[in-house]
């Protein structure tokens, strides 16, 4: 894969959380209690899992977001800071507190109930404050935690600047086909597709979006039609314990390999190395590769 000696610059624009997690050892059914074998809490959110992990590969990143005034929301600013993160464009806002994201884990899978709380804060005016901006870099990266409102304006501007544009779909919900005609890269669950664009012949989409629509599940595995034939990758090198994060961390190695100008299928191998790096550690940001684990 080719690492130009440029640096990518993108701008990420979502949600931002404190992830409070706990192991079991089993995901509870309705009208039942369990006991918690660990309780922990991590970084989370998926526009700062790819803010850091777009950084710790080489970017340049502004990250534009939105947390409470509240011990969490200065946690999440420091750490951002100390990720090489700029958050000239992260906004305080006393109308909410810091979004958080509750999460019970067993055996590698795991219930997860996000408050988005700040995070719905995040206002079109905020994403015009930081215009300036968007002339100058490379890429910019959306997320679904954020009102479809924020999201579709962020698009809109990306665009009008002529710049490149990759959406992580989740959680996933409807995304207009206009919307989905001009965005550079779309990554999706499998298990989504029919929320996403309305139905579910996952061949039939990914051969109408080819090299555009990347297909995810559980075992780091992508597909996608590459205008002649499916392409399937899958990373078995190392072992998948930890599931929370993949697709962040794909997104975040696929938009930097774009970035360095590789094709579609060196992109979806490199997005897929990141992500099994980040399977073997706890938490959306643990593991979140950085370059020299690639290069050094």
């Amino acid at each position: 894969m080719n690492f130009s000696s440029e640096q990518p610059k993108i701008i990420v624009v979502g949600s931002s959380s404190i992830d409070l997690l706990l192991e079991t050892e089993k995901i509870p059914c309705p009208n039942e209690t369990v006991l918690a074998t660990n309780s922990d809490s991590y970084f989370g959110g998926k526009g700062a899992n790819q803010a850091v992990g777009t950084a710790r590969l080489g970017a340049s990143v502004y990250f534009v977001g939105c947390v409470g005034m509240d011990p969490l929301g200065q946690q999440i600013m420091r750490n951002l800071v100390s990720e090489n993160v700029n958050v000239g464009f992260v906004y305080e806002t006393d109308r909410q507190s810091t979004g958080t994201a509750y999460v019970t884990s067993s055996g590698g899978d795991a219930a997860i109930v996000v408050v988005p709380a700040a995070n719905k804060c995040l206002s079109i005016e905020h994403i015009e404050a930081a215009d300036k901006y968007f002339h100058t870099v490379d890429l910019v990266l959306v997320q679904l935690e954020v009102s479809l409102e924020v999201v579709e304006y962020t698009i809109r501007k990306a665009k009008k600047y002529g710049k490149k544009v990759g959406l992580y779909a989740s959680p996933a919900m409807r995304m207009s086909d206009e919307l989905l005609e001009t965005i550079d890269f779309v990554v999706a669950k499998s298990s989504d597709l029919h929320i996403i664009f309305g139905e579910d012949q996952r061949e039939d989409i990914l051969k109408k979006y080819f090299n555009k629509v990347f297909v995810r599940d559980d075992t780091n595995s992508t597909i996608y039609f590459d205008g002649t034939e499916m392409k399937y990758y899958r990373n078995d090198k190392d072992k998948t314990v930890y599931k929370m994060g993949m697709g962040d961390a794909f997104t975040s190695g696929f938009a930097i390999a774009l970035c360095h100008g590789n094709s579609i299928e060196e992109c979806v191998k490199f997005g897929n190395e990141v992500s099994s790096k980040i399977s073997g550690s706890k938490g959306s940001q643990s593991g979140l590769p950085r370059v020299s684990d690639f290069f050094s």
